[in-house]
């Protein structure tokens, strides 16, 4: 059964859905509760690329609990078997929640190191798992997650789901799903 929308998220996935520009889409810190979530915004606004900013499996603290592998593994597998069902074209940059081995082995050349700078219709993005990955890049746009921290010309994958249109550059934010940061266990974390 597919997620149900508020309003305001219908109308910003019908516009992504109907515009006839290239469209990035960006993730981080994406927690298996979201996988479906995010494959139905792949097929419901067809984007051209799509960018994830590390810990692709954000409810499995690797770094802290590496006797975790095993899920973590399982639980990328799911998420590769998402993103590449599509045909977009991927960047991931593994974050410190991640395996860069195991994530290598899942997204082959789609992995670049934190600090890379791509280039899409003669658009920058720096790419990077925390804002000081990408705050001193030169680049139109600066994709990042892991915290809040907000930056200059910084989309921030852990407050939404961020489309950037080309050659536009509008972009717009769908947030996740209620839970999210639950899951991605920022609560028990952050005593929120």
């Amino acid at each position: 059964m597919p997620f149900k929308l508020p309003i305001f998220r219908k109308k910003v996935l019908d516009l992504l859905a109907s515009s006839d520009e290239t469209k990035v889409m960006h993730v981080s810190d994406t927690p298996e509760s979201v996988y479906r979530f995010i494959g139905e915004l792949i097929e419901k606004t067809d984007p051209d690329y799509v960018i994830h900013t590390g810990d692709l499996a954000d409810n499995i603290k690797l770094e802290r609990r590496p006797e975790l592998r095993p899920l973590y593994k399982g639980a990328i597998r799911k998420l590769a078997h998402v993103l590449k069902g599509y045909g977009v074209e991927l960047y991931i940059v593994p974050g410190n929640e991640d395996d860069p081995e195991l994530v290598r082995e899942f997204f082959g050349k789609a992995v670049v190191e934190p600090g890379t700078v791509i280039e899409i219709e003669g658009v920058k993005f720096a790419l990077g798992h925390t804002w000081k990955d990408v705050v001193n890049l030169d680049a139109d746009f600066r994709l990042y997650g892991h915290n809040f921290k907000l930056i200059e010309r910084g989309l921030n994958g852990v407050l939404g789901v961020n489309f950037v249109l080309l050659p536009s550059r509008q972009t717009y934010r769908v947030k996740y799903p209620g839970g999210t940061d639950f899951d991605r266990g920022y609560k028990m974390w952050r005593g929120m």
